[in-house]
């Protein structure tokens, strides 16, 4: 029995995340443990390829992720961070709130008394979903190799995220009635975690920076009784420009 397209999306991304994650570390290995940078910029830019993996709520979005940083020393930053991204998430009972849970469990029980429930039917509804991530604060950095710049963060800020249900028979229909009478569910709300990475300086003012963050939210609290956890992994070139601050 083949895998369904998104869980077969999701390995393979995962296998290479973590075939990058490796390369990553040899090459840390490998990097010169000496001779600090000798030119640290004012202003730092990333832009990338970025995904987004939900297990909870079976939940994989691709998108681009979007940085930029001003460094008032060189060991720590301040920036603004934004991503996109766009994918499928699946709803399933066990997922709601009691009240939902127990609503749904009495529908069903009637249709199945009125002999309208196929046998072994089983309520899953994919979605299609769109999420926006908003974050901002201080960045801290460690530049000990020559080109390797290795560093951490608080991840905290505001995600925003709008899922379009996709039913695909009547009863499907009828659950997504009750749930998003508009035919979609948006909302926003708090997140927080910790993120970190490195960047490996080609030039001075070149590198490619490769980043992960892990975070937790409680979106649509509304229906869905549990919060979740959320890696994003990003990576993509990275630019360093203005005056070198590492300068008397």
């Amino acid at each position: 029995m083949s895998l369904p397209t998104e869980v077969r999306g999701a390995k393979t991304h995962r296998a290479i995340v973590s075939l990058v994650l490796l390369t990553l570390t040899l090459l840390l290995v490998s990097a010169p443990a000496r001779g600090e940078q000798k030119y640290v910029s004012r202003y730092d830019l990333f832009t990338g390829y970025t995904f987004l993996d939900s297990p909870h709520v079976s939940l994989f979005e691709n998108g681009f992720h979007f940085q930029f940083g001003v460094r008032p020393k060189p060991w720590y930053s301040l920036g603004f961070d934004y991503s996109i991204s766009g994918g499928s998430l699946t709803l399933t009972p066990s997922l709601l709130t009691p009240y939902w849970q127990t609503l749904l469990g009495g529908q069903l029980q009637q249709l199945a008394a009125a002999g309208q429930l196929p046998a072994g039917y089983t309520v899953s509804v994919p979605s299609n979903s769109t999420t926006q991530t908003f974050a901002g604060g201080p960045q801290l950095a460690y530049r000990h190799f020559s080109k390797v710049t290795l560093f951490v963060r608080p991840s905290v800020g505001m995600i925003h995220e709008v899922a379009t249900p996709q039913p695909a028979d009547a009863i499907s229909k009828l659950i997504v009635a009750a749930l998003a009478p508009t035919g979609q569910k948006t909302n926003w709300t708090v997140f927080y975690g910790f993120g970190g990475g490195a960047d490996f300086l080609f030039s001075k003012h070149v590198g490619l920076r490769v980043q992960a963050d892990l975070v937790y939210d409680h979106l649509f609290s509304d229906i869905l009784q549990d919060g979740r956890l959320t890696t994003r992994f990003s990576v993509g070139p990275c630019f360093n420009f203005g005056r070198n601050i590492k300068k008397k």
